[in-house]
């Protein structure tokens, strides 16, 4: 079981990804974030295995949070949670030190089987 931490600034978009990994029962969301300063902050204080990112989020952006935490744990997962369209920012995240991308809106199949996949 892999602790979680979801970062969104949509309240929505958190409740949808917490609820996709608690119906799942594999993992556990161990915190959650609204922007890349709170990410990254978090993600010192909890330790998470995962963490899902969205990427354009106020103060502070995925990228910058992805850049910062990879600095600080060379091993962290994270993997980009993001609409169509960005393509070229999530290619940024992957060089970055982001692990995968799951497309919005989310299917449940994508998410879970790319955490598998980031963990293995």
């Amino acid at each position: 079981m892999a602790k979680v931490l979801i970062v969104d600034d949509s309240k929505f978009m958190r409740l949808i990804l917490k609820n996709i990994l608690g119906k799942d029962g594999r993992h556990s969301v161990v915190g959650e974030a609204e922007n890349g300063v709170d990410a990254f902050n978090k993600y010192k204080e909890l330790l998470p295995q995962i963490v899902t990112m969205d990427i354009i989020m106020p103060i502070e952006t995925g990228l910058t949070a992805v850049k910062k935490m990879v600095e600080f744990d060379k091993d962290v997962k994270i993997i980009m949670v993001s609409a169509m369209g960005q393509e070229k920012i999530v290619e940024e995240a992957m060089q970055l030190g982001a692990k995968g991308f799951v497309v919005k809106p989310v299917k449940p199949e994508v998410l879970l089987e790319m955490i598998e996949k980031v963990l293995s």
